[in-house]
């Protein structure tokens, strides 16, 4: 599947996740392990559309998810910084989508600067960590308000 520049940074806009695990790790000097990870998924009948982005990108993994769901996944840090930052610096994503992109590579920038190991660090990373996981929470649950709404509607035109 050969796709289209804009076409990804559409795609990715509307379905991507930029996202930052926070692992707490006993056997680390601080405490934590940090993970960050983009993640596409998309209903096991669209697979070659996440197959499509792995070799647009030339990097990542395409697994099950869960039950009918794949996922396009990446976590290693030399492929934001040598691949995924470059490219959305080049073609900037246009919805809030982005702002999550910035928070996401300030992360990845610091880790690169080793900030992430030092307590001082680690504290910002966790904080800019926190912001990605309350966006992401915010959007699952105006989907779970929105679904009582629809299905009130949809209610009153049965009656």
């Amino acid at each position: 599947m050969n796709l289209e520049t804009q076409w990804v940074v559409g795609f990715i806009d509307g379905e991507g996740c930029f996202y930052v695990r926070v692992f707490p790790r006993t056997d680390m000097t601080l405490g934590f392990q940090i993970q960050p990870e983009l993640t596409v998924t998309q209903h096991e009948q669209d697979r070659n559309v996440l197959y499509g982005l792995k070799e647009f990108f030339k990097c990542g993994t395409v697994k099950k998810n869960h039950a009918t769901r794949q996922a396009y996944n990446i976590k290693n840090l030399h492929h934001f910084l040598d691949i995924i930052i470059p490219f959305f610096e080049k073609h900037p994503l246009k919805t809030k989508r982005n702002q999550e992109f910035e928070t996401f590579r300030t992360i990845c920038l610091m880790m690169k600067e080793k900030k992430h190991l030092d307590p001082e660090g680690i504290k910002e990373v966790i904080r800019l960590a926190a912001i990605l996981r309350v966006q992401t929470e915010e959007q699952k649950a105006s989907k779970t308000v929105a679904k009582p709404k629809r299905q009130a509607k949809n209610d009153e035109k049965s009656s």
